[in-house]
């Protein structure tokens, strides 16, 4: 069955008198041809596709339309983007560019960019030689190298309109991030936290590639773009010059607080929303103190860069939990009254509803076994850190759950105005950890921990989450065998869609999380899976195949599985995945025959 031409998504649902709306910031063209322009499919972070097509009445049916070979096998992190019949990948270092004629049968190149980042760049990223994936707007699309980059390309061409160079390899400064276009601007951040880089988050000019604004994550006020019109909600983040006094003297400068994570913009408020990660080093007692601004999240003024409110979710964080996940952007209805709000799946184990407007948490709920922290104390925001599991120099403290990548770590969850629910990819890991002395040398490891981290509660190391916002709870769930490093899609015709580190690409009910069907592909999957619809009406769904990343970096970069400290303790967790999958790079495109 082909699609209507003229159909546009209604992001309302009315389930016992609520409504569960996401802000659609997008023209609705988009929604009409079925496109998918930037990982997230709109600026309200959904990745929430309006095709019903594919049901799940016939999923069961789909097979592969065509393949496609990156010819890089690493980890494969991208999204794939579809805006007027053409496909765009993005590989991981080299960091080649492919367009796809989707017109064509097989979909073959219709042009390539290869961009050549130094290779020194490979040596000082942290997590794997990743990429996120790219943006098309204004007849551009916008991408970044690992050797710290911004490159704008012709869609039409493949030629290279601007690039600008942000980042410092010398410093251990990468670039892995998807970008996000607002308006004229293009919004890029850094990577290297691990390295005691300086974390910031930039404003480009989508015409010409020039420096608009940027805000540091650390320092004194006027860096990090702090002025009169920043108001945050709770206490402990008001105050002067808070980025520099919550350090120990100068140690702001190396503080870490990267920006590597997701975006998301609401056009009512002119805000983009986005997290900070960990500081520097691990040890955190090494830098007494909130270190602001890590480990938290931002509301900002596109055009400016100012600042309106900051919220921090892991206060002197002891874990590394980086806050850079997805804020997904949905109107709820809370005690009576629809509240504008970000929903945020976090590392350290908890969904939060946040009040996009003021910072305020209106709930915080764990969606994972946690026992690093006691709850989250909605009066001051503060977690409670639990002292039995708070690490100390020379001492082994042993079962902390979550582990350091978190309960959920970037893989991206997906949002449905259908039923309610988000659908959260996550993992089920705990860690054993020893804080040890960091010493900072510019382009090196800062990190002053040995960590080992395996199988939390129940054995399993994986988990899909339904989550239920409203009534604060677990919906339903799947549980995995291997941490779930894919990120999520749901479908108006009910169906997600998500992959497995052995390599199943599985489809289940949006409703009951009931299988559907699933396909094995050639390698372990940690890319983000998309839909859209094709030249010829139809629905198509795609994901990159391809493991790595910090959870595959054992197979990815051939690691010891005998070195359980290795990849920061992920091996130790992943040992048997060398016997599951093996490298890959391939694109899989699925439709109904």
């Amino acid at each position: 069955m082909r699609q209507g031409a003229g159909r546009v998504a209604r992001a309302l649902l009315l389930v016992a008198g609520a409504s569960f709306m996401p802000v659609l910031a997008q023209e609705a063209g988009v929604q009409e041809k079925g496109e998918w322009p930037m990982p997230a499919h709109d600026l309200a972070s959904t990745r929430y596709s309006p095709l019903d097509e594919i049901t799940a009445a016939n999923a069961g049916k789909l097979k592969v339309a065509f393949t496609f070979s990156t010819g890089v096998d690493r980890g494969q992190e991208a999204a794939p983007i579809v805006v007027d019949s053409t496909m765009y990948i993005v590989s991981p270092y080299p960091n080649i560019v492919y367009a796809l004629d989707l017109t064509r049968e097989g979909a073959p190149v219709k042009w390539s960019f290869r961009p050549q980042p130094d290779a020194a760049a490979q040596g000082v990223a942290c997590c794997d030689v990743v990429n996120r994936g790219a943006v098309v707007a204004g007849g551009k699309l916008f991408f970044n190298t690992l050797d710290g980059q911004t490159i704008a390309l012709d869609v039409a061409t493949g030629k290279q309109a601007w690039r600008t160079k942000l980042g410092d390899i010398n410093r251990g400064e990468t670039m892995t991030m998807a970008p996000l276009v607002v308006k004229d601007k293009v919004l890029v951040g850094n990577s290297g936290g691990e390295f005691g880089v300086r974390g910031w988050l930039t404003a480009l000019d989508t015409a010409t590639g020039k420096l608009v604004w940027r805000a540091y994550s650390t320092g004194p006020d006027k860096d990090v773009l702090i002025g009169p019109s920043f108001k945050p909600f709770y206490a402990s983040d008001k105050g002067k010059d808070l980025g520099m006094t919550t350090w120990p003297p100068e140690a702001w400068k190396t503080g870490g607080g990267s920006v590597w994570g997701w975006i998301s913009y609401d056009p009512e408020s002119n805000l983009v929303f986005y997290g900070t990660a960990n500081p520097g080093p691990w040890n955190a007692e090494q830098r007494p103190g909130d270190n602001k601004w890590t480990a938290g999240i931002f509301a900002r003024d596109v055009d400016t860069g100012e600042a309106r409110w900051f919220y921090q979710f892991s206060p002197h964080d002891l874990y590394d939990y980086d806050a850079i996940n997805e804020n997904v952007l949905v109107d709820l209805p809370i005690d009576g009254t629809t509240r504008k709000v970000i929903v945020r799946p976090e590392r350290n184990g908890y969904v939060y509803v946040i009040d996009r407007a003021s910072g305020e948490v209106l709930s915080a709920d764990p969606f994972s076994p946690v026992n690093s922290t006691l709850g989250i104390d909605l009066e001051t925001g503060r977690p409670r850190y639990n002292p039995d599991k708070q690490p100390r120099m020379g001492k082994v403290v042993r079962d902390i759950c979550p582990t350091a990548p978190g309960a959920k770590d970037w893989n991206p969850s997906a949002w449905s105005p259908d039923t309610g629910l988000l659908y959260i990819p996550h993992a089920n890991l705990c860690m054993d950890w020893e804080s040890m002395q960091a010493n900072y040398i510019a382009g090196t490891p800062y990190v002053g921990a040995e960590v080992r981290m395996y199988a939390g509660p129940g054995g399993h190391r994986g988990v899909l989450t339904a989550w239920d916002p409203v009534r604060r709870r677990i919906a339903w769930e799947i549980k995995e065998d291997l941490p779930v490093w894919s990120g999520t899609v749901v479908t108006r015709g009910g169906v997600v869609f998500y992959g497995t580190m052995d390599g199943w690409f599985k489809a289940v009910d949006a409703k009951d999380g009931k299988p559907l069907w699933k396909f094995k592909t050639g390698s372990g999957i940690i890319g983000q899976p998309v839909s859209y619809r094709g030249p010829d009406g139809h629905q198509y769904v795609a994901v990159l195949s391809g493991v790595g990343g910090w959870a595959g970096a054992i197979v990815a970069g051939n690691l010891d599985p005998r070195d359980g400290t290795a990849a920061k303790g992920m091996v130790n967790a992943t040992t048997d995945l060398k016997q599951k999958t093996q490298p890959g790079g391939t694109l899989y495109v699925f439709a109904l025959p």
